[in-house]
């Protein structure tokens, strides 16, 4: 004879599945929220033609950008995390003093600009995003192209001295920890 289940307190039930219709009908149901949200606050108004419309963008955009959005992300050492943007800070505070002299003093450039090639080892394609972000947001250096397997990277950089000095730090400063991060 078993004894019957001691039903939990209501706060302690773990949240009950989304039914499979349902996650076909909002695939991102925060994302639903927050364009309601969203619609809401950009038309100043609570009517219910902007609410019905407003609702009828948060089901349907989700739905025509499901290709668009990044995969699940499972971060596995939150510590690189804070260790990675703390050195995406410095260096884009250093790149920026950097490029203030060189706007400042244009007559005093150290080296000319150029490309460098990178071999990459990360594959995770968050981690390659992120990899373009932090990239894109250091102030003299621009993500130029990927090659299609995703194994070379082609950057500028508006100062370019040492080629392979530059492909060592990215790979080192900026690779290996998103490869920790993400892979």
């Amino acid at each position: 004879m078993t004894k019957p289940r001691n039903p939990a307190a209501p706060g302690d039930q773990a949240p009950l599945p989304r039914p499979p219709w349902l996650r076909r009908v909002v695939p991102a149901p925060l994302l639903s929220l927050a364009l309601l949200g969203l619609w809401l606050l950009l038309n100043r108004s609570l009517s219910a033609g902007h609410f019905v419309l407003g609702s009828v963008l948060a089901l349907a955009i989700p739905l025509l950008t499901a290709g668009l959005r990044p995969l699940p992300v499972r971060i596995r050492k939150p510590g690189t995390v804070l260790r990675l943007a703390l050195a995406v800070v410095a260096d884009t505070v250093q790149s920026n003093l950097a490029i203030a002299r060189l706007l400042l003093t244009p007559g005093h450039r150290r080296h000319p600009a150029g490309f460098v090639h990178i071999p990459l080892d990360v594959r995770d394609p968050n981690a390659l995003a992120v990899l373009a972000m932090i990239v894109c947001i250091t102030p003299g250096t621009a993500w130029a192209e990927i090659s299609l397997d995703r194994s070379m990277l082609l950057l500028h950089v508006l100062e370019l001295d040492d080629a392979d000095a530059i492909a060592a730090a990215v790979k080192q400063r900026y690779e290996r920890p998103l490869m920790e991060i993400f892979e």
